[in-house]
């Protein structure tokens, strides 16, 4: 198992936590990361775009010109798609993007990019990630000091509404828990920061 240095909320070390190798130590597959963030950006695609078919768009109900002598080709609406004001042939309606991918291949992906960030340096375990009152100044200065200035994924052990509140006003910092952490915030993040036990959660479930 390697080991990584745990620090305190004033960026201190103040011990070491052993990472098993089975969740942060393997070797990274992209072709399952990419697999589950694209079903990741598919799934939050709300699917409501539409457009008027020639049966819904308003007007058109008389025929604009007899059938022949006119010297025009024959119309039977000018409510047609070729027509200005005309509906729409073939546009999309609303549908829904969603689809499943394989639990094995979520969790395959959840090691790779941890085991990536893991391997780049960019993940930081904290002792204890807890704030007294909710508080931004607060939550920069912590990760300040943890070396987290920047895009940064707060990871708790359970939702902590202080924690929740004082980074939501912190551009390009997003707070989780260990419980629904997904591989698309993972990449995103310059900066992985977890508390102890959420490390110990993710471990538990991942390890199996």
């Amino acid at each position: 198992m390697s080991k990584i240095n745990v620090l305190d909320m004033a960026g201190k070390v103040v011990g070491e936590m052993e990472l098993c190798d089975c969740v942060f130590g393997i070797e990274p597959n992209t072709a399952v990361m990419h697999a589950d963030v694209k079903n990741y950006l598919a799934n939050q695609r709300h699917g409501t775009q539409s457009t008027l078919t020639r049966a819904e768009v308003s007007g058109g109900g008389r025929k604009p010109r007899r059938q022949k002598g006119s010297g025009f080709a024959r119309q039977g609406s000018t409510r047609a798609p070729h027509w200005v004001h005309g509906g729409v042939a073939l546009g999309p309606k609303p549908r829904s993007y969603n689809y499943t991918i394989n639990k094995k291949t979520k969790k395959l992906a959840i090691r790779s990019a941890l085991s990536a960030k893991v391997a780049a340096g960019q993940m930081v375990v904290v002792d204890n990630i807890q704030l007294d009152e909710i508080k931004t100044r607060s939550m920069v200065q912590f990760l300040k000091a943890v070396g987290a200035e920047g895009k940064a994924l707060v990871v708790t052990p359970e939702v902590n509404k202080n924690v929740v509140l004082s980074a939501r006003n912190i551009a390009g910092v997003k707070t989780t828990f260990s419980g629904i952490i997904c591989v698309y915030d993972i990449l995103k993040a310059d900066k992985l920061v977890m508390g102890q036990a959420a490390v110990e959660k993710i471990q538990e479930v991942y390890a199996k």
